[in-house]
């Protein structure tokens, strides 16, 4: 029997997913990837600006990558396609746990339950970060809902931002990050680096310790990402600087349905423009570039060192 062909059609690949349609599994996998984030942020060998805390983008979901473990390692898998939180060791040993409706208090005591089962100890701050009204996560017995569809979706949609963010940052041969997922603010990002130092972030950020954004913003960024949103607001696009260099905020951006917010400080594209493009791709770039380029002139960045210039190889013989 053949295998019907995928569905590559654009409503599919760039998936609808509006707050109130998934508000309640959005809280609940938010903080279910709290969990898992922690875990790696404990065991994981500490790297600059809090990098080795998140989690990447998977062709099933969402990962740890390796985690070092005494002599060996382990990682920790999101499958949204089969609906498995999904654990692997280096000796072979392999334990799922079921996606499924349940609290977070439930998911927490299955997760340390199942590494203890297999050796691994690990204790981590149960605290949720970056929410409004934390929960400890063994407490929580009000965030129990997974919708596999809408979760599908979610996933979908970090598997194209993380596709067009590859691109844009392979252009990119200064210092780069990942293209990673924060699971304290459940967005992907991508920051690109002039090399100078930053002025020390004045901290203030809204559920997350001073000390913390003062490590992540102690050098010069222009940042981009993706973030599903919150409250009155919808998915977006975002790109920012710091420090934010006079003149950033009236930069002339692309496309035109870009635009800066004022509140958040940062340039917004909103999703569904993006969805609704004609050349999805084509739009996100401009995006990503024209504001990259906001940063880096206006903030005098030595744009011809750290620019990739693309090798034309000459094939005569």
């Amino acid at each position: 029997m053949v295998a019907p062909a995928p569905d590559t059609s654009k409503a599919t690949i760039w998936s609808s997913l509006l707050l109130a349609d998934w508000q309640d599994t959005y809280e609940t996998l938010h903080l279910w990837t709290q969990i898992i984030g922690k875990i790696r942020l404990t065991l994981a060998p500490k790297i600059n600006h809090w990098w080795h805390s998140t989690l990447y983008v998977t062709p099933r979901g969402l990962t740890t990558s390796a985690i070092p473990y005494k002599t060996g390692s382990f990682q920790i898998d999101f499958d949204f396609l089969d609906h498995q939180l999904r654990i692997e060791t280096s000796d072979g040993t392999t334990k799922n746990i079921a996606l499924a409706p349940r609290s977070v208090a439930d998911f927490y005591q299955a997760v340390m339950s199942t590494l203890r089962a297999i050796g691994i100890q690990v204790q981590i701050w149960t605290m949720p970060q970056e929410v409004d009204k934390p929960i400890p996560f063994e407490q929580d017995q009000i965030h129990a809902a997974y919708d596999p569809e809408y979760a599908r979706r979610c996933w979908r949609i970090l598997m194209q931002a993380n596709r067009v963010m590859s691109q844009f940052r392979s252009r990119y041969v200064g210092k780069c990050s990942p293209v990673h997922f924060f699971w304290g603010s459940f967005d992907l990002a991508v920051t690109r680096f002039s090399g100078r130092r930053a002025p020390e972030h004045p901290g203030g950020v809204p559920n997350m310790a001073d000390w913390v954004t003062r490590e992540a913003y102690s050098h010069e960024v222009s940042s981009c990402g993706f973030w599903f949103g919150g409250g009155s607001t919808e998915a977006l696009f975002y790109a920012y600087a710091y420090p934010e260099p006079e003149g950033f905020k009236d930069y002339l951006v692309q496309p035109h349905s870009a635009f800066y917010s004022s509140q958040m400080k940062e340039f917004i594209l909103p999703y569904e423009a993006v969805r609704q493009a004609d050349d999805p791709d084509t739009m996100l770039l401009s995006f990503l570039q024209s504001t990259y380029e906001a940063a880096a002139n206006l903030g005098n960045w030595d744009r011809a060192a750290l620019e990739y210039t693309p090798v034309i190889l000459n094939n005569a013989n």
